[in-house]
């Protein structure tokens, strides 16, 4: 989202409602005191909502305030703020007092917006058409083409209709004196309109009742008709494949790209998911290829394709371009769409709506002054300090300056710089914003709005979104940006009469069955790992508790006992050289600092926080197969992770297994979940058949490292009911054989009971019953998949296996027991690398056409 500079004035000017700072301790009399208009009176909208509010109280909005935020967070509703030094994204910021607009003004500016669409896709198609503008002399020529948005290789490309410009973004912000005007538009991959759909939707969740007594124009119509039209673009309507690109989950508004995709209805896929070939743009999937026929991208033009473009991109598709000429792919926004960001064309647009429309703009751009144009170079000079500098491009390391914040230095320097390069740089005059109301903490204060539109186009036209997306300050600064922390605000368009209520739901869509397969193999893939890393951290934490129990218990443990119990904690783990050392009775005396790097060092592989991490990776990258419920319980491991290592500290000599309990039961929660939560399709069963997998491994491992060595008597109990503490079969040991612990009975219940959802035999049933339930695509012989052999020879394995033998012993060891848990690790290990090399290893390696270089 784009960065704006305001004049922030002292007293509170919005025209519909004056702020202060109350004393009171009624939201309602915070918003009245001393706020009325010249004639005593609120505008009918605001009265309404603001008498909905009369009961409520300081500390009863403060509760839906949080109730809001927590809905935010279970939503996975995130805003990446890069100045940040943050492990994960923020939380979307959402103050609760919306923005009210009424009909009769919002009449206003729709038609502002539906306008100014209109021209700008006349600009987009005379610029990569005829070019009359610069043939007339309305604009001049290196105005477009000294511009890093107009791509050359689009020239001439356009799609299906009039309408090239399919989404619109225009920034508005309201004067003090009471008008709307323009300060920039964004006509690439404009963002924003998911996340005012994610603020309704909190607060239709919050304030039910006072919503829907409102009477607030709904968004869904907004979005159906998007949707028609992406589908529209298709040849075949109803079949037509629509993906959303997105760069990846490290863009700042990946929330956003998923929950857009997840309302669609649209596949999300990121540039590795789709490929090149014959002529066509494919997706790849589990059962093979998928020709797609729109791309409704969020990827920057430049990045779009490395073969033609920016050639050291990984966000796009190489041959992209290619398919599009041959009008076999239609992208929205197309490509090359990014000129229309050109702040130069602000100052020309006056011209260009005469050119077009025979008569000015409903909504005025900002004054804009560029110094490549002589007369404009003297007025920038002699109002240097009244104005902000912007780059006409907003490439890397370029950004919007106040010239007023900058010091004297600085500012001759900004100065050398548009004088040297006049052509780079746009002048615009700061803009003393009107304010909206918001919440903080006890208080009711004022900062100053910004309001983005948007605009899609129909098949009848162009639509606006009833609402949009309105920001405000959240502190005493110049700047409007969610790159600096803005709060955004639901924004009401107040009706004079109820609406229908309307979603996407309303709409008959036909469902293809293909689609429940048709997944990209980057999805499965990261659902497979987030149940093979889940069960990682879960096995880890089970027997960290054991082991802290165990070492602060009244009975101590023998010193036999302890190295095989932390040595077996490392093979678990992963977590080498750890206690398995050549000299490790210094380690073993003190094992805490050993234990807590396993736990909280996020830069060891096999820690419980490395991953943690990874199965939060891999949990962003496959949102969209996620449900609500699963997303809560994710966000609340992220909040145990990041207060464990205080906890952890200040537990540690009384009781750290404490500590970790909460991690264990919020995994249980996220494993449930995927039980309940999950349809039964495809990417369901390779997250189970990662949790089987992985928990087969674990307990092949533990049973290996605990129980396979010849021990005393005492220290094999200490062991067993470790081991069985650890697969949660403690009670139900004891229960079924009355606390007499011998290893029969208990490789009995752990191996071989498959009433025993933790038995190693379990697990392996589950495997053979979910591969065999996965898409093959074309079968030409009765030989069975090589992931159906290793896993049936897995279950067979243990199937076979007789306790006697398991148990005995041959110089110190149980030889049968290894012979057999080690080919079980063998064949478990195949069967990971037969469904990767089948599944998810389906596209090429990317490589760099040309070497790196950062564009200034």
């Amino acid at each position: 989202m784009s960065l704006h500079s305001v004049n922030h004035p002292n007293k509170p000017s919005d025209p519909d409602l004056m702020l202060y700072q109350p004393s009171g301790s009624g939201i309602h009399e915070a918003l009245l005191a001393e706020n009325k208009a010249e004639d005593s009176r609120f505008k009918p909208h605001w009265q309404q909502y603001l008498d909905r509010l009369q009961q409520m109280s300081v500390d009863e909005f403060r509760l839906k305030q949080a109730k809001s935020l927590r809905l935010l967070r279970d939503d996975g509703a995130t805003y990446n703020i890069y100045q940040q030094n943050s492990k994960f994204a923020s939380t979307w910021a959402l103050d609760l007092i919306p923005h009210l607009i009424s009909s009769e003004e919002w009449g206003r500016i729709e038609s502002g917006l539906i306008e100014r669409a209109e021209l700008f896709n006349c600009i987009l198609n005379d610029i990569y058409g005829p070019r009359e503008l610069i043939r007339q002399g309305v604009i001049p020529p290196e105005a477009i083409f000294a511009h890093q948005g107009f791509l050359r290789a689009c020239d001439g490309l356009s799609l299906p209709g009039e309408a090239q410009l399919i989404l619109h973004g225009v920034d508005l912000i309201r004067s003090d004196e009471g008008g709307l005007q323009v300060l920039a538009d964004r006509t690439q991959a404009p963002s924003g309109a998911g996340y005012a759909l994610e603020n309704r939707t909190v607060m239709s969740r919050v304030f039910p009742s006072l919503y829907r007594d409102s009477q607030v124009h709904r968004l869904a119509s907004f979005f159906q008709r998007l949707r028609q039209k992406l589908q529209g673009l298709s040849q075949s309507y109803q079949q037509a494949r629509i993906v959303v690109l997105t760069p990846g989950s490290k863009n700042e508004a990946y929330f956003e790209h998923a929950f857009i995709a997840n309302y669609l209805g649209f596949h999300l896929v990121q540039s590795g998911d789709l490929v090149v070939r014959n002529g066509y743009l494919w997706m790849k999937s589990l059962d093979g290829l998928h020709r797609v026929d729109v791309i409704l991208r969020r990827v920057d033009d430049w990045y779009c394709d490395p073969l033609e473009l920016r050639g050291n991109s990984l966000l796009g598709v190489p041959g992209l371009l290619s398919v599009v000429r041959a009008g076999r792919v239609h992208i929205a926004n197309p490509l090359g769409s990014g000129i229309l960001e050109n702040p130069i064309l602000l100052k020309y647009l006056p011209q260009i709506s005469e050119f077009y429309l025979g008569r000015e703009l409903r909504l005025p751009s900002v004054a804009t002054y560029w110094p490549q144009d002589p007369d404009d170079l003297r007025y920038i000079e002699a109002n240097f300090q009244q104005l902000i500098i912007k780059p006409i491009y907003r490439g890397r390391g370029e950004f919007t300056q106040v010239v007023a914040q900058l010091s004297a230095d600085q500012q001759n320097q900004l100065l050398h710089q548009i004088r040297q390069a006049p052509i780079n740089y746009v002048a615009q005059p700061t803009v003393s914003a009107s304010q909206l109301p918001i919440f903080d903490k006890r208080q009711i204060i004022s900062r100053p709005m910004i309001l983005r539109g948007f605009v899609a186009a129909g098949e009848t036209g162009y639509h606006a979104m009833t609402g949009g997306l309105t920001r405000v300050a959240n502190s005493e600064q110049s700047f409007i940006s969610s790159q600096l922390g803005s709060i955004s605000k639901d924004t009401w368009v107040i009706s004079s009469e109820p609406g229908q209520e309307l979603s996407l739901a309303d709409e008959q869509v036909e469902e293809q069955e293909a689609d429940l397969i048709s997944l990209p193999s980057r999805v499965v893939e990261n659902l497979f790992w987030l149940g093979r890393h889940a069960e990682r951290a879960e096995a880890s934490l089970r027997l960290l508790r054991t082991v802290f129990v165990l070492l602060s218990g009244e009975e101590p443990l023998s010193a036999s006992c302890r190295k095989q119990l932390l040595q077996a904690l490392t093979y678990l783990s992963d977590t080498f050289p750890g206690f398995v050392i050549d000299e490790p009775a210094e380690l073993l005396a003190d094992p805490y600092p050993e234990l807590l790097s396993i736990i909280l060092d996020k830069q060891r592989i096999g820690s419980v926080s490395a991953n943690l991490h990874a199965m939060f990776l891999a949990a962003d990258q496959s949102k969209e197969m996620i449900s609500s419920d699963m997303l809560q319980v994710i966000n609340e491991i992220r909040d145990i992770l990041q207060s464990l290592e205080s906890s952890l500290t200040r537990e540690l000599n009384s009781a750290p297994e404490q500590v970790l309990d909460p991690l264990v039961s919020a995994l249980m929660a996220l494993s449930g979940l995927s039980q309940e939560s999950m349809l039964r399709g495809v990417g369901w069963r390779f997250m189970q058949i990662g949790k089987r997998l992985e928990r087969a491994l674990q307990t092949q491992n533990l049973v290996t490292h605990m129980l396979a060595h010849q021990q005393t008597a005492a220290d094999q109990k200490v062991l067993i009911s470790a081991t069985l503490s650890c697969m949660e079969n403690l009670i139900s040991y004891r229960r079924r054989y009355r606390g007499s612990f011998g290893l029969s009975s208990c490789f009995d219940l752990i191996l071989l009971d498959t009433s025993n959802p933790r038995s190693l035999l379990f697990q392996l049933d589950e495997l053979v019953t979910h591969i065999e339930a996965l898409p093959q695509g074309e079968v030409h012989h009765h030989e069975l998949p090589l992931e159906q052999q290793l896993a049936r020879q897995a279950r067979q394995l243990i199937q076979l296996s007789q306790l006697k033998t398991l148990c005995q012993l041959s110089d110190g060891t149980r030889p049968q027991l290894f012979n057999n848990l080690d080919q079980l690790q063998q064949l478990l290990n195949d069967l990971s690398n037969s469904i990767s090399d089948k599944y998810f290893d389906l596209r090429q390696n990317a490589r760099q056409l040309i070497e790196a270089r950062w564009e200034n």
